[in-house]
């Protein structure tokens, strides 16, 4: 049961006016640091910035987005997880709800380190996708939830800002295929459906290089 209330709240957020997020109980940072440091750290480092590009970057991450993957991962109420992870689901089993806000609320104060794209033909593309969309096919800009600088919009829409390049495909790619379906209305899906494996490969790589 103490699981639950937050729960209930966490996904009223993303259909619900603020207020949902003024009921959220608040996150206390420092009493993550245990957590981090035993459990999180060897994947994402001591500070949410990984070392590994397959591992995301969760520091300066949205706390309530952040907040939202951990709940995804684990399941609920006898049914299977909204976003299957094998790892992740290991790692969250043993979290409690406030655990899972303190952490959060941790990565969110974290800095994230700056990145650079390295492909400048993907990165001219990628440009172009992220800014404007590809029309024909009926992709939105990224812009429009992500922002021009890839600071995102709490809580659905994330930071993606210097985030791994090999780490966004893989997603993009998981949206594609169904593999991965915990986006709110299917928007990250209809838009993954629509890239071919080069397009996403560059709008990863221009994402990498945001500030």
């Amino acid at each position: 049961m103490i699981f639950r209330w937050p729960v209930t709240l966490i996904a009223g957020l993303l259909i619900a006016p603020a207020a949902w997020a003024q009921a959220l109980p608040k996150a206390d940072p420092a009493r993550a640091q245990q957590i981090v440091t035993q459990v999180c750290a060897a994947c994402h480092g001591a500070d949410g910035n990984s070392a590994q590009s397959a591992n995301p970057v969760l520091a300066g991450q949205h706390a309530d987005y952040t907040l939202k993957q951990l709940v995804n991962f684990k399941p609920q109420g006898g049914k299977p997880a909204e976003r299957p992870n094998a790892v992740m689901a290991g790692m969250v089993a043993s979290l409690s709800a406030e655990d899972m806000r303190n952490l959060a609320g941790f990565f969110e104060n974290s800095k994230p380190r700056p990145r650079a794209a390295r492909d400048p033909e993907l990165v001219r593309l990628g440009q172009a996708i992220y800014r404007g969309g590809i029309l024909a096919k009926g992709v939105a800009a990224c812009t429009s939830c992500h922002g021009p600088n890839g600071a995102g919009v709490p809580a659905p829409f994330p930071r993606l800002a210097g985030q791994y390049a090999e780490y966004s495909a893989a997603q993009l790619k998981a949206f594609r295929s169904g593999e991965r379906a915990n986006d709110p209305n299917r928007m990250m899906r209809a838009v993954a459906e629509k890239l071919s494996d080069r397009e996403i490969a560059a709008v990863a790589e221009y994402i990498a290089g945001l500030r």
